[in-house]
């Protein structure tokens, strides 16, 4: 029952990278792709009737951690307590770049929107890879089960972290670049004329990037958990998705060079389940791994609710999900992305 709930919650994680992966891309590219005031709208009706609903995701995750694992939940909310102000400001902000900016025909104000717009999105996707390199580096928990983490401490990987430091800022940056490709692929399908010319240009550059950060952080990782790659290396449902991103990075390549756009999307968001999948899979089962200690390490099973309510809850978890698809397919069908454009 627990390795189901540790399932469902990287299922709600992986659906938020994904599919809010290619807003924040798309918003951290928008000022690189757009010249014009008339092109940024096209790049903002791009996003589509859905941009709000991706969100749905993060909070159904935190939704299953708090039924399913209330510990790491409790934990990781105190420990990260700047950090997740910083993003829930840039999600405020983001939301409101959007709405406003058409409001005022005045050039200065839809340009600082714009510009807002765009620096929320690069600081949300700095935001995520921080997090995602801290929970495969780990967190100070000490004997009490708790932590408390400042901004940045000596940058080093061992002891006593902060939020920041070479490896979390070399993640950071890795998802920076990929969260950017990903979004100039999602452009290429939704934008038309010369905004979806220059992300495809934009595009080759962005995924050269990513292969070269990949290379770098997948270094850096065996460096920051040695037993990482042992786990990947003898775990059966690990294989399947490296094998996913080596799939991924095929389409890419051949959506590139066929100029299919669908199908590089398609490649972008199999690369991003590979990778998200990856890392659940060699990490279990620790959800917060320990630098000072590993018999602090806070683990699924050990952080787990009891048995009857993980039983209990299995009945509207699957029911929250239908409405959930549910509510997006109703929006895109009243809502298309080509209404949008019109």
């Amino acid at each position: 029952m627990v390795e189901t709930w540790y399932a469902l919650l990287t299922l709600t994680l992986v659906l938020f990278a994904v599919l809010d992966g290619w807003n924040i891309g798309a918003g951290s590219v928008h000022l690189l792709v757009a010249k014009t005031e008339g092109e940024r709208r096209e790049v903002m009706r791009a996003l589509g009737p859905l941009w709000s609903w991706h969100e749905v995701w993060l909070i159904a995750a935190g939704g299953t951690l708090l039924l399913a694992f209330p510990a790491v939940l409790a934990v990781s909310f105190s420990g990260f307590y700047l950090a997740l102000w910083l993003v829930l400001w840039c999600l405020v902000l983001r939301g409101i770049a959007i709405e406003v900016a058409g409001h005022i025909g005045h050039e200065l104000w839809q340009s600082a929107w714009d510009t807002v717009f765009t620096a929320a999105s690069v600081l949300l996707a700095v935001l995520f890879g921080a997090a995602f390199g801290n929970v495969i580096r780990g967190v100070p928990l000490d004997q009490s089960g708790g932590f408390s983490m400042s901004l940045f401490t000596d940058f080093g990987v061992r002891g006593h972290v902060g939020i920041l430091d070479w490896y979390t800022v070399s993640v950071a940056s890795f998802t920076v670049v990929l969260l950017a490709a990903h979004g100039a692929a999602y452009l290429q399908l939704t934008a038309r004329g010369v905004v979806a010319d220059r992300c495809r240009g934009l595009a080759r550059w962005l995924w050269s990037g990513t292969l070269a950060l990949f290379v770098v952080v997948s270094i850096e990782t065996s460096i920051v958990r040695p037993d990482f790659y042992r786990s990947l290396a003898t775990r059966p449902l690990a294989w399947v998705a490296v094998a996913a991103i080596a799939g991924g990075v095929w389409m890419i390549w051949s959506g590139h060079q066929r100029r299919r756009a669908a199908r590089s999307l398609a490649g972008s968001s199999t690369v991003i389940v590979g990778l998200l999948g990856a890392a659940a899979v060699a990490i279990f089962p620790d959800m917060l791994h320990s630098t000072l200690e590993a018999e602090h390490s806070l683990t699924a099973h050990g952080a787990a609710a009891p048995v009857r309510g993980l039983t209990l809850a299995m009945f509207w978890w699957p029911m929250a999900f239908v409405l959930a698809i549910g509510y997006a397919a109703i929006v895109l069908r009243r809502f298309g992305a080509a209404d949008l454009r019109s």
